[in-house]
C-alpha cells in the first residue's frame, strides 16, 4: 500500500465531507429560513424545485462519497498500520452513514417526495399546514444531517492528524 494513495484518499475524504456538510449546513440556517419567510405555496413550490435539481451528478459525489472515502482511506491506513488514524477514518464513515445518509434516504428523501406528489393544496389554510409540518420536521432532520456530517468531518480531520504522527 502506497502513502501518497492513502493521503490523496484522505484529501478526498476531507472535501467531499466539508461540501455536503456545508450543503445541509445552509438548508438549515439559510434555505429553508428564507422559505419559510415566503408564501407557504411558494415555498412548497420552490422546495420542489430544489430537491429535483439536487438530483445531479455533482451532488450525488458529495453525498456517497464520504460514506466512501472514508472508508477506503480507513482501509487504507489500516493496511499502513496507522491503526489510530485508520479507525477513526472507519468512525466517520459510520458517524455519517447512521447520522446523515441513513436520515437522508429513510427520512428526508420521503419527505421530499411525498411534497412533490401532494403538490400545492387549493384550500389556503392547507397550503399553510402542508409547509409549516414539512418544513419543522424537514429542517429538524437537515440539522441532525449538517451535525453528523460536521462530526464526521473533525473525526477525519483528527485522523489525518493523527496518520502524520503516530502508528
Amino acid at each position: 500500500m502506497n502513502a501518497t494513495l492513502a493521503a490523496w484518499s484522505a484529501a478526498v475524504t476531507l472535501v467531499v465531507t466539508g461540501a455536503i456538510t456545508g450543503v445541509y449546513y445552509a438548508f438549515s440556517v439559510a434555505v429553508m429560513p428564507g422559505l419559510n419567510a415566503a408564501d407557504a405555496g411558494t415555498a412548497i413550490r420552490a422546495m420542489t424545485s430544489i430537491n429535483q435539481r439536487i438530483q445531479n451528478p455533482l451532488f450525488f459525489v458529495t453525498f456517497f462519497g464520504p460514506l466512501v472515502a472514508a472508508t477506503v482511506t480507513g482501509v487504507f491506513l489500516l493496511i499502513l498500520g496507522r491503526w489510530s488514524a485508520g479507525v477513526l477514518f472507519l468512525v466517520a464513515a459510520g458517524v455519517y452513514l447512521v447520522g446523515a445518509f441513513i436520515p437522508t434516504v429513510v427520512v428526508n428523501v420521503p419527505m421530499n417526495e411525498t411534497l412533490d406528489a401532494a403538490g400545492v393544496p387549493t384550500d389556503p389554510a392547507a397550503v399553510v399546514r402542508v409547509w409549516a409540518s414539512y418544513s419543522s420536521a424537514w429542517t429538524w432532520w437537515n440539522s441532525v444531517r449538517a451535525g453528523a456530517s460536521l462530526i464526521s468531518l473533525l473525526l477525519a480531520g483528527l485522523g489525518v492528524y493523527l496518520s502524520g504522527t503516530s502508528r
